[in-house]
């Protein structure tokens, strides 16, 4: 991949396929965007236990959602076919049928590979809007080697379902680990709103969850999208982008006053490309590509740093890393005197 990208679109009269090809090119390149091969439909009858093949997998990328994470095994549930399915730490599928099954499977490994509890604070991570758990591997990476946190990163079928249902999704894995003694989340792009997602329900039906450590928000659309408005009623863009895409491109009034404002401490990344190098005329100011820096913000935050990184590889680049354990440990990004906080 070529280390400088150049967006420009010049006499619109002329060049009229300009910002249609400028919106594909960061909506789709920029995001990551790409599905996979889908799997077989399993037998009617679920509740049978099927044979237990070890196959290998792309361990779930937009037709697949994880409602158990224990370490490095998942249980992950398919979009289309509302299977389940047992993957390891290297993606190989151990079983697949029922949730039961799978759990049962599950179940008997933790007593034979003798798996600890997970227990003590834990750190869920989520990804974006079509991407995978992979992309937030460097992250999840650096948590574990720099803290003591138990670190999980949660799949889910971002392009496939809307928020609604990805944060039933993430209450369900919540809902796995309960010897967890604090939770906190990272998250980029869309999983923030996942996560605001689950706290408004959470408020809402007086479900008394697990103790919430701090957020770290990466790039998080706040404030909706306009560059997701843009192109709202283009029926190919919003195919690529899915219901929670088209939520808060065409249905953000409703969406926003689903998203909770987090009771715990929290701090925000916003990303703001080198204009020099990358230029995405389609925004206006500081942006990191996709979000800008003001549709980041949101009253509350504890703390607000602008870090010069773009949306696709925001979490990625060091200083994030070093900055995000260091609110997850202390409550700001750089340090108590240098705490930017977004009044309410």
């Amino acid at each position: 991949m070529p280390n400088k990208l150049l967006l420009t679109v010049t006499q619109p009269s002329r060049h009229w396929f300009a910002a249609p090809a400028v919106a594909l090119a960061v909506l789709v390149g920029l995001s990551g965007l790409w599905t996979a091969p889908v799997a077989a439909a399993p037998p009617a009858d679920q509740k049978k236990s099927l044979p237990a093949i070890k196959l290998p997998t792309l361990g779930g990328t937009q037709f697949w959602t994880d409602q158990v994470v224990f370490h490095d095994w998942r249980i992950q549930r398919n979009h289309l076919t509302r299977h389940y399915r047992l993957l390891d730490s290297k993606n190989y599928r151990h079983t697949w049928g029922s949730f039961e099954h799978c759990q049962e499977t599950l179940k008997k490994l933790k007593t034979e590979l003798k798996l600890p509890a997970i227990e003590g604070k834990v750190v869920i991570v989520l990804h974006g809007l079509g991407r995978t758990r992979n992309s937030m591997n460097t992250i999840k990476e650096y948590l574990q080697k720099h803290s003591n946190y138990t670190v999980l990163t949660m799949s889910y079928a971002s392009t496939r379902a809307n928020v609604q249902t990805h944060a039933q999704s993430l209450a369900q894995v919540i809902k796995g680990i309960p010897q967890a003694k604090e939770i906190s989340f990272v998250a980029h792009s869309l999983g923030n709103l996942v996560i605001r997602r689950y706290l408004h329900n959470a408020k809402t039906r007086k479900v008394t969850g697990p103790t919430l450590g701090s957020i770290v928000m990466l790039a998080p659309p706040n404030q909706g999208s306009a560059m997701a408005r843009r192109f709202k009623d283009s029926k190919l863009i919003r195919t690529v982008w899915g219901p929670s895409g088209d939520e808060i491109a065409s249905h953000w009034p409703t969406l926003s006053r689903q998203l909770a404002v987090p009771s715990c401490p929290f701090g925000i990344l916003a990303g703001k490309s080198e204009k020099t190098v990358l230029d995405n005329p389609l925004i206006t100011g500081g942006d990191d590509l996709v979000v800008t820096v003001a549709e980041t913000r949101l009253a509350g935050a504890r703390d607000f740093l602008v870090v010069p990184a773009v949306h696709t590889y925001l979490m990625d680049h060091p200083q994030v890393h070093r900055v995000t354990l260091r609110f997850l440990e202390h409550g700001y990004f750089q340090s108590e005197s240098k705490r930017q906080p977004i009044k309410p």
